[in-house]
């Protein structure tokens, strides 16, 4: 007798090729699709060397549909693992229609963050903080000094200061991190 034993596993590395989109199910469950690109090169028969590039749907549900809306930007490399799934559909004319896309249960971002960070006034330039953050930064700790000098507070010397300013800094740059997914319980 035949075995009944089956895998239907995926696991892809590529480049977002579109901000994902995130919509919810009439019972509230969360519903996030965004496309990847994977790259392969070869070199022909004729010698020739040669890219393919194959686009990929991508679906994630509840949780890691939510993650992936906040976290993931057009561009950014990432590795999804799933499974493969194909769905048929009849269109409001009459067409019946069928897609291939991989349902994920796994997400990790390859990339670094700052480069996806973008200016208030131009998207498309990735810069390493965004110009809002520079300037909040510098103008809260004028403003602590300012305040510390009209309470009459005594300072030892610059060093102690700078700690504390550096601890601010420090606690104010992980209260704004996102939450890293090897964190997650999932």
């Amino acid at each position: 007798m035949g075995s009944r034993a089956s895998l239907n596993k995926v696991m892809l590395i590529g480049n977002l090729t579109r901000d994902p989109e995130m919509r919810y199910t009439p019972s509230g469950a969360a519903v996030c699709t965004f496309g990847i690109a994977t790259n392969r090169y070869y070199v022909a028969s004729d010698g020739e060397k040669k890219e393919e590039t194959e686009f990929i749907k991508i679906v994630a549900w509840n949780k890691l549909a939510e993650l992936c809306s906040q976290l993931l930007v057009k561009g950014r490399k990432v590795y999804v693992e799933g499974r493969m799934q194909t769905r048929s559909w009849e269109t409001p004319d009459g067409q019946n229609r069928q897609t291939t896309e991989v349902v994920i249960d796994d997400m990790r971002i390859l990339d670094a963050k700052k480069d996806f960070e973008r200016p208030a006034a131009d998207d498309s330039a990735p810069i390493d903080e965004p110009a809002e953050e520079k300037v909040s930064s510098s103008a809260k700790a004028s403003e602590d000094k300012k305040e510390s000098e009209s309470k009459g507070e005594v300072k030892n010397d610059g060093d102690e200061s700078d700690d504390n300013s550096k601890k601010k800094k420090a606690a104010s740059k992980k209260d704004e991190e996102e939450v890293d997914l090897e964190d997650l319980p999932f």
